[in-house]
């Protein structure tokens, strides 16, 4: 392998394609989010392509659209995560497994627990994506009448983390002697008690399970607003970054990396994946109308759907021919709202052409030959616009086997893609060290 900076490539694979019409378009599996066999056969798919992780992300409310639009969305069936990595750590043998977790509507000890299963299982594998949840929808599901104010659900994020992370470290290493003559299973003296009381949470610990594998399984997290960079600068490992332009990457890629320079963190241990929408044609052209073809299977009450989650309020009452109204601060993802409302002045767009943006996928996306893409994500990774790309494909399966057996190659060839994996940890694969336990010496 060339001794040249590498990219790191995540699949994102929950939903399948994030693209409202991927399931109609010709050819996929229009059951691909829900279907156990197609799964297993994209994560072995992804093996073969030697990417880095699978990548779930998650959602906990089904009632967050119109329901013109719930009736034409793929999302609203889809496995738990833990359970369904659990069983892709079966099928598979080096693809890295991260679960998104909510910090806001679950406990630290099930999410300690569940992640240091899942890294016991694999072998090494597991990432825990932190959210903080910014659908107002999925409080509803868990008792509150309220969503928590954003700042708040930032301050016990990283309440949570502390939690969580010392929970894992509840064990030395060496802890567990298991020694049949003397009849001593472990070691007390190497167990620590957290016994947290914080803010937000009381934990007592210790956790019931030994130490992860990966000592932490890797630790990921996508927010970019304020609140989210200075936690992606403390806590990050990987960080799924929403950039619609290489400018606007490089100032993110600067800002989090200088930040974890001024907390005494080394910035090669996190690795920053903008998401990136990958069409793959035979030509620039093909490629083009394939997306056009995706984005003409949007109907209109999903754009305008998506664009009601996007700015955290009802958007089917706005003129579709006008110009987006302004938007009252809301308790939705500030970055996302932000995103929304600069990309509709930017470009003039009207309410319609707004949301069909939004009802297919309105990030950063590469449309073009293998060259060409490979072109793009060689420019971004020399440039410091990212360390890699968390992928996103446009419809399953043809779009998957398009990057795998098409792009993969290319970028190996120019040196820039592994040709196997370096370890059989996602840590090792990823380039990241081991943490040391913050209660106990090596």
């Amino acid at each position: 392998m060339s001794g040249s900076k590498q990219l790191h490539l995540g699949a994102f694979m929950r939903p399948v394609s994030i693209h409202t019409g991927a399931w109609r378009y010709p050819g996929a599996f229009p059951d691909a989010n829900f279907n156990f066999a197609h799964l297993k056969r994209f994560a072995q798919t992804l093996e073969r392509g030697k990417f880095d992780a699978f990548f779930l992300a998650d959602h906990l409310a089904v009632l967050n659209m119109p329901i013109e639009a719930l009736r034409r969305s793929h999302t609203v069936t889809s496995f738990e995560p833990f359970t369904l990595l659990s069983a892709l750590a079966g099928a598979t043998d080096h693809i890295g497994l991260v679960a998104t977790a909510s910090t806001t509507f679950d406990a630290p000890y099930h999410v300690a627990r569940r992640f240091a299963s899942l890294d016991h299982l694999s072998g090494g594998r597991a990432g825990w994506n932190i959210v903080t949840t910014s659908n107002p929808d999925a409080a509803l599901n868990f008792g509150l009448e309220d969503h928590m104010e954003h700042g708040e659900r930032y301050r016990r994020a990283r309440e949570f983390y502390d939690v969580v992370t010392g929970l894992w470290d509840s064990f030395a290493d060496d802890a567990f002697i298991r020694d049949v003559e003397s009849g001593i299973y472990f070691d007390p003296e190497r167990m620590h008690v957290l016994d947290h009381k914080g803010e937000f949470l009381s934990v007592r610990g210790p956790l019931n399970i030994a130490r992860p594998i990966q000592g932490w399984p890797v630790i990921v997290q996508a927010g970019s607003s304020e609140p989210g960079r200075q936690l992606a600068a403390e806590t990050a490992e990987v960080v799924f970054a929403a950039s619609s332009s290489l400018s606007d990457s490089q100032r993110f890629y600067a800002d989090v990396k200088g930040r974890m320079e001024k907390i005494g963190r080394n910035r090669d241990h996190l690795k920053i994946l903008p998401g990136a929408f990958v069409v793959v044609g035979d030509s620039v052209e093909e490629a083009r109308a394939k997306r056009a073809h995706l984005d003409s299977l949007v109907h209109y009450a999903n754009a305008i759907g998506s664009l009601s989650i996007a700015i955290g309020q009802d958007a089917s009452h706005f003129d579709p021919d006008g110009p987006l109204p302004e938007i009252t601060d809301t308790n939705a993802s500030k970055s996302a709202l932000e995103r929304v409302v600069n990309m509709a002045q930017r470009e003039n767009l009207t309410v319609r052409q707004l949301a069909q943006r939004l009802g297919g996928y309105s990030g950063l996306a590469f449309v073009g030959t293998p060259a060409t893409i490979a072109d793009e994500m060689e420019e971004w990774l020399h440039s410091e616009g990212s360390d890699g790309f968390n992928v996103m494909f446009p419809y399953l399966p043809e779009g998957l086997d398009d990057f795998v057996d098409k792009v993969v190659p290319e970028l190996q060839r120019r040196g820039v893609f592994r040709k196997e994996y370096e370890g059989t940890t996602l840590r090792e694969n990823l380039g990241l060290p081991r943490p040391a336990n913050r209660f106990f010496a090596a």
